[in-house]
C-alpha cells in the first residue's frame, strides 16, 4: 500500500480514481486531481510547500517532486506526463505538457502548455519555457516549435494510456480480459517446440 503521510497539519487529498502504487509516497500538502497516476518509488514530497496535481496526470517510476520552503510550489496542469525519474522541485507545469524522462525542471520554471522537455533535460530556475515549444540540454535551450495540435493529440494519448495502465491493477476484470489472451507458459512453451 502507499505510504500517504500528514505533516504539519497538512494530509494529502487525492482525487477519485488515482491509482497510488504501493511503493509511492504522498506527504503533506499535496492536493490530486481526478484519474491520476503515481508509478512505482514515485515520491510527492508536499512537507515544505504545496503541490497541486490537475486531471489525468500521469507522474512515471522513479519521479520526485519536491519545493522549497515559503518559496515555491508545484502547480501541474490537466493531461500533463511525467516521465520515469524526472525530478520537479517548485515548478509550474501547464496543461498538456510532456517531461521527458530523467529531466529536471528546478524553481520558478515554467513549462508552457503542449510543450515537450527532452529526456535528461535540466530545466534551469525561473526559465520560461512557452506553449508548444520543444526544449532539450543541460541547460535546456529552444529547439522548435511543436505542432499545436499534435503535441495535444499525442500528450492526451499518452495520459489516456497511463489512466488505462492503471486500471489493470485495480480493476481484476479487466486484468482477467486482458489475461485471456494471453497462452500460458505451458502453451508457449509447448509452441516453442512445435513452430508448425
Amino acid at each position: 500500500m502507499a505510504i500517504i503521510q500528514s505533516v504539519r497539519g497538512f494530509s494529502p487529498i487525492i482525487g477519485q480514481g488515482t491509482f497510488l502504487a504501493e511503493n509511492a509516497v504522498v506527504v503533506g500538502d499535496v492536493t490530486m486531481g481526478r484519474d491520476c497516476s503515481v508509478w512505482f518509488s514515485t515520491v510527492l514530497r508536499g512537507d515544505v510547500n504545496t503541490i497541486t496535481i490537475g486531471d489525468r496526470v500521469n507522474i512515471q517510476d522513479g519521479s520526485v517532486l519536491h519545493t522549497l520552503y515559503q518559496k515555491s510550489t508545484i502547480e501541474i496542469g490537466n493531461d500533463v506526463s511525467i516521465g520515469h525519474n524526472v525530478v520537479i522541485h517548485g515548478a509550474k507545469i501547464h496543461d498538456y505538457a510532456l517531461i521527458g524522462m530523467g529531466a529536471i525542471v528546478m524553481d520558478d520554471a515554467e513549462v508552457g502548455e503542449g510543450a515537450l522537455v527532452a529526456a535528461g533535460s535540466v530545466v534551469l530556475s525561473r526559465t520560461k519555457i512557452g506553449a508548444h515549444e520543444l526544449w532539450g540540454g543541460c541547460p535546456a535551450k529552444f529547439i522548435k516549435m511543436v505542432e499545436p495540435e499534435k503535441a495535444k493529440e499525442m500528450n492526451v494519448k499518452i495520459a489516456k494510456n497511463y489512466l488505462m495502465y492503471s486500471r489493470w491493477y485495480t480493476n481484476p476484470a479487466e486484468q482477467a480480459a486482458i489475461r485471456q489472451d494471453v497462452p500460458s507458459v505451458e502453451e508457449r512453451l509447448l509452441n516453442a517446440d512445435n513452430p508448425d
